[in-house]
């Protein structure tokens, strides 16, 4: 197999600070491109780590509904422009962000005082208003991790009093791929891979691709490095018992009962495999309708199917 080579064709950077690159990976064998392109994109989309802001404590705001005098925007809105800052962080420490501004004043991210481990890649990034003399005062509790997380998954009573944000850590916004068939003079058929990648310029898209191609062999090599497991071995038919507990969920239609049977359970509420265990052969037998033909016919279908017997 031909060692794979992938080479940057075009890059760019807008003035939010985001960036853009496209990259060529050439003489794939056919039905390549589309396997190393798709798998490339979910990686990069989904296991890169980035840096966030998790939670916010604003002076005299209890929750997000609430609104500041002499600020133009309500909470709501101040919360989303903050889910807009990008950060690029140099650990993996949750960090804290401060703000203190007094009207009247625009305010942007390079308003933030941060740790020097924290640097704002959009600086100019617009968070609020202030149109008098009050004063915006807040703290900002910045994460790193990977992909999407939602604030109620973020929870902790140290941080009762922080309003949670939904946070998005990925540092790539969007993956494009394109599969291009080349035929040389001796009639081979090869592919090329032409990779588009955005990022939100915490990382750039050559980055990207490194820390993505050191992932996927990590991966691979931990599956040469610890071979096959051994396969447990599998009891005799003669002694397999299953615990009933494994068919908690399961519907009384698995056990593909006679019409007759099948509705007077149904009309006793007896829905899952759970239901009914939790009657006696007596007690099975008082249901309505249901007689010793019908509850050998359960007991039948029970041993058959499911390897369940009624002592």
């Amino acid at each position: 197999m031909t060692d794979l080579c992938i080479k940057c064709l075009q890059s760019e950077i807008t003035d939010s600070g985001a960036s853009y690159s496209q990259f060529l990976l050439d003489s794939l064998r056919p039905s390549q491109g589309v396997t190393i392109g798709t798998f490339l994109r979910r990686i990069l989309l989904s296991d890169l780590e980035g840096s966030a802001i998790t939670a916010v404590r604003i002076a005299g705001i209890t929750h997000e509904f609430s609104t500041l005098k002499g600020v133009r925007e309500d909470i709501l809105e101040i919360l989303l422009n903050l889910k807009g800052i990008v950060f690029k962080k140099e650990t993996c420490k949750i960090m804290y962000g401060r703000l203190k501004i007094e009207g009247p004043a625009v305010i942007t991210a390079n308003s933030i005082q941060l740790p020097s481990e924290v640097e704002i890649i959009n600086p100019t990034h617009y968070i609020a208003t202030i149109a008098n003399s009050s004063i915006l005062e807040m703290e900002l509790r910045i994460e790193s991790g990977k992909g999407y997380r939602l604030s109620n998954q973020m929870y902790h009573e140290k941080y009762i009093d922080y309003l949670q944000i939904d946070a998005c850590f990925t540092p790539v916004t969007k993956v494009d791929f394109q599969i291009e068939t080349v035929y040389d003079t001796s009639n081979e058929i090869t592919e090329r891979l032409i990779l588009d990648i955005w990022t939100n310029g915490s990382l750039s898209p050559e980055e990207a691709v490194s820390k993505v191609s050191k992932f996927i062999i990590n991966m691979f090599s931990s599956l040469l490095e610890n071979g096959f497991k051994q396969e447990m071995n599998k009891p005799e038919k003669g002694n397999l018992t299953l615990s009933t507990e494994t068919h908690t969920n399961i519907p009384i239609e698995e056990l593909e009962l006679s019409v007759r049977a099948y509705n007077c359970l149904k009309r006793t509420n007896i829905n899952t495999i759970s239901d009914l265990l939790k009657y006696s052969p007596e007690k099975l037998q008082e249901i309505k309708n249901f007689g010793q033909k019908s509850a050998n016919e359960v007991y039948t279908a029970l041993k058959e199917k499911l390897g369940i017997t009624f002592n």
